[in-house]
Parts: structure tokens; C-alpha cells; sequence
């Protein structure tokens, strides 16, 4: 298990780490990467019935990237500030995860469940759920999708404190390897308030139960 308990201090917290820039092949060098690797698990790219198939894998994979395409920290730049006076816990549970594998492709499924305290401002809870999107739908590992989750949330929001839960299977694991079927990996970052007694039990309480 990840746990990254931390104090986030009142200066601005650390950005998430660019991704570099890099050429990215035409669609037609896509698709004869698939027909490629086809031919090299045995079959004929050829044949009817995966004639068609490397022309989907691509369209696929734009689906299942599309975080590469998106900027976390935008999606948060819309904030509330007119929220009542309220300053307590804004909690978003089991939101669905659907990420790839970094190190053998294959998918990862779980859910995630992120908690923040306001400061000065709040922002709208379907925005939480496309943050997961946006880092889950690149190559990750659970351990860095946990952090970049949570370290965005912070960074944006400036927050008392942050939480992130991810409890999620790994097909590398179920479909190759060992071949484990019905195992769970659980990783989660606390920032500020929530790194520290008595918040760090009860938030660990709401998230996990």
C-alpha cells in the first residue's frame, strides 16, 4: 500500500509534472503497428475478420488515452466561492477508474474516492470525477495516479487538507503472471489536516467504509 501522509504548508504546492513533448505517428503508422503485432501473435492481419481491426484498435486507443489530451489543472480553474459560509468536508465516493498498465498494457478497473477540506473555495463535484479521467486515461501506475490526483487537487484548490483512495485490480496480475484472480490494490495520499490525528482516522473511516 502507497500512503503519502503530508502536511501541505501555506505556500503554493508543487505542479504536477509536464508531460514532454513528443511526435506522435500519423494514424496510417498506428495502424500498421497493430497489424504488426497481429502478425506477430500468429495471425493474418488480412483475413476478413481482422481486416478492419487495426483501424479500431486506433480508434480505441483515442478513447482509452484521451487523458493525454486533457489538462488536469483547467479542469479545476472553475472554483466557488459563494458556498454559505460552509468549511467542512467535501467528500466524492466510488467514482469508476478505468486506466492501462504502464508496464504490460492491460487494464486497470477500480473506483476512487476523493475528500478535500475548503479553504476559500469549492469546486463542482463533477469536476473530481474528470480529474480521475484525465490522469486515468494515460499508462499509469496506481501509485502515481493516487499522487497526481491528489497533488493536483492541492495545488489547484489550495485546501486544508486532501485525501485520495484508490482500490483497484490489475489484469496484469489476473491474465498473465500469476494469474490471481479477485486481488485488490490499495493505494491513498493525505495531505494537510488529513495527514494528522484526529482527521487522518476519521477521514481513513469515511473513505474506507
Amino acid at each position: 500500500m502507497l500512503e503519502s501522509d503530508q502536511l501541505m504548508s501555506s505556500a503554493v504546492s508543487v505542479a504536477p509534472a509536464a508531460i514532454p513533448e513528443i511526435r506522435r505517428p500519423s494514424r496510417a503508422e498506428a495502424e500498421a503497428a497493430v497489424r504488426t503485432l497481429i502478425r506477430w501473435a500468429g495471425d493474418e492481419p488480412s483475413r476478413e475478420g481482422l481486416r478492419a481491426t487495426p483501424a479500431r484498435v486506433v480508434r480505441a486507443y483515442e478513447e482509452w488515452f484521451s487523458g493525454y489530451r486533457q489538462d488536469p489543472i483547467s479542469l479545476l480553474n472553475r472554483t466557488f466561492e459563494e458556498v454559505g459560509g460552509y468549511d467542512d468536508l467535501v467528500m466524492l465516493r466510488d467514482i469508476p477508474l478505468q486506466s492501462t498498465c504502464e508496464h504490460h498494457m492491460a487494464a486497470i478497473r477500480g473506483v476512487v474516492h476523493i475528500a478535500y477540506l475548503p479553504d476559500q473555495c469549492v469546486v463542482g463535484i463533477s469536476k473530481l470525477a474528470r480529474l480521475v479521467e484525465a490522469f486515468g486515461r494515460r499508462l499509469q501506475i496506481q501509485e502515481r495516479l493516487t499522487a497526481e490526483i491528489a497533488d493536483t487537487l492541492a495545488h489547484v484548490l489550495q485546501p486544508h487538507g486532501v485525501a485520495v483512495i484508490i482500490q483497484a485490480s490489475h489484469d496484469c496480475m489476473s491474465s498473465r503472471g500469476v494469474r490471481l484472480h479477485g486481488v485488490a490494490m490499495l493505494t491513498r495520499r493525505l495531505l494537510g489536516q488529513f495527514a494528522q490525528e484526529p482527521q487522518r482516522r476519521e477521514i481513513l473511516s469515511l473513505l474506507a467504509g
